[in-house]
Formats: C-alpha cells, sequence, structure tokens
C-alpha cells in the first residue's frame, strides 16, 4: 500500500508539470503568457522530452517497474543505482535507456550469483548494447570517494568491458546524459577544451595526472600536500 501511495504521489506531480507545461505553451487572448512558476519551469526540459529523467532503481522490480512508467509517460529515463540492471540488460537495449552503474565493488546480491556478477554488470550491459556510465552513487560518503570512480571503471575493464567503453563511460556518455554533449566529453573542434595530461591509462591506479584545463584555461594542480613536499623535501638529513 506504501508503495503504491508513493507511485500515485509521483504520478501526481508529473501530471502537474504536464499541466503546467501545457498553460505555458497557450496563448491568451491578451497577448499575455501564463505566469512563470521558476519550480515548474525546471521540470519543463523533462516533460517535454528533451532531457532524460534519473530514476534511482537498483532491484529487477524497480528498474522494470520505471520502464513501464517512462514508457507510459513517454519520457527518457536513465536508470542511477542500477545494481540488478545486468538481469535486465536486454530491455534496457531495446528502450535505449542508459544506466549510470554504482555497482561495480557490492557483494552479489543473491546466494546463487557468482562471486563476480557485480564486477561484470557494466560488461553484460555493454554487450547488450546499453550505454554505462559510472558513479559512486549519493550516499553521505560519495563525494569523498568520487575520486574511485575511474577504478569502478577498470575493475569493469578487467572482467570484460572494452577499455573505450569505459573511458566513453566516464566522459562522453555523461555529457550526453547531461545535455552537455556540444560542448564536454570528447576532444572535438567547438567545444570546450576541458581536458587533462596523465603519465598513463587513467584506469591505471599508478597513473598521475600531470596537467589539467578548464574551459581552456590551465589549471594548477598543487595543493596544500605538494606544497609541504616541496617546502621539506630538502630539509637535512638527521645527524648520525
Amino acid at each position: 500500500k506504501q508503495r503504491s501511495k508513493r507511485l500515485k504521489e509521483l504520478d501526481d506531480f508529473f501530471a502537474e508539470a504536464h499541466a503546467y507545461a501545457n498553460a505555458r505553451g497557450i496563448t491568451p487572448k491578451n497577448g499575455k503568457p501564463a505566469a512563470k512558476v521558476p519550480a515548474w519551469e525546471a521540470m519543463l526540459p523533462f516533460v517535454r522530452g528533451e532531457l532524460p529523467l534519473m530514476v534511482h532503481a537498483d532491484d529487477v522490480r524497480q528498474i522494470k517497474a520505471a520502464l513501464a512508467w517512462a514508457e507510459q509517460r513517454k519520457y527518457k529515463i536513465v536508470i542511477a543505482g542500477g545494481q540488478d540492471a545486468w538481469r535486465v540488460a536486454g530491455e534496457l537495449a531495446a528502450r535505449k535507456v542508459p544506466v549510470i552503474y554504482e555497482s561495480t565493488f557490492d557483494q552479489p546480491t543473491r546466494d546463487d550469483d557468482s562471486y563476480d556478477s557485480q564486477f561484470k554488470g557494466a560488461a553484460t550491459l555493454h554487450k547488450a548494447g546499453v550505454k554505462v556510465l559510472f558513479s559512486q552513487g549519493l550516499g553521505s560518503m560519495s563525494a569523498a570517494f568520487a575520486r574511485n570512480v575511474p577504478y569502478s571503471a577498470a575493475q569493469s575493464v578487467a572482467f570484460g568491458l572494452p577499455e573505450a567503453e569505459a573511458l566513453r563511460g566516464l566522459t562522453l556518455y555523461p555529457a550526453e546524459v547531461l545535455g552537455l554533449a556540444d560542448r564536454l566529453g570528447s576532444l572535438e573542434a567547438g567545444k570546450e577544451a576541458t581536458f587533462f595530461v596523465s603519465g598513463g591509462s587513467i584506469l591505471d591506479l599508478r597513473t598521475n595526472v600531470k596537467r589539467m584545463w578548464i574551459a581552456g584555461r590551465e589549471v594548477a594542480l598543487d595543493s596544500r600536500h605538494t606544497r609541504l613536499y616541496e617546502k621539506y623535501k630538502g630539509r637535512p638529513a638527521p645527524a648520525a
């Protein structure tokens, strides 16, 4: 009952968003458009299908419910979380729904799952034709562990995901999902020059970033740690 109640509340919210979008598209006889409501204005790109909605779903039932709801509403969606997404990879591919995969290092969810079921999740989705993005999720500690996102992609490469796809899952695919692919995500003429230079593959734990540019401007990579290192690296050796 609680689940049905929440789903109805969600559906009612989007019904209101649609009503507002329709009202904004109507010009009254006096020539004045309907009054703007900032909160509903933010919903227009989603209800008009210009941007995808991110639906946080992990188990099979949640993912299938999200797909059915999106099909009914004619929405573009992206599955975020996607712990069981590899189990319904065919359905996701058929509907061209990308997955923001957050479960590379999760333990298997069922007793009869193989030990590497989550390690192979991204590769399984890719083989079915699903675009896979990588994330650490939205938990309280996720921001602190955002630096580990490349290692989720690297683990997926070790278990069957092509390296080129792993790199796209960190760069181009997120830009596409966020509607920023005309500016970011790849090195192409006309896009912002936002990139970095590293000493090796960014999927290798031993690799260090050497230089970085954001929108064409080089950004200094020094930090408190590097400044302290430079300050004390020439200190006198202790007396014998």
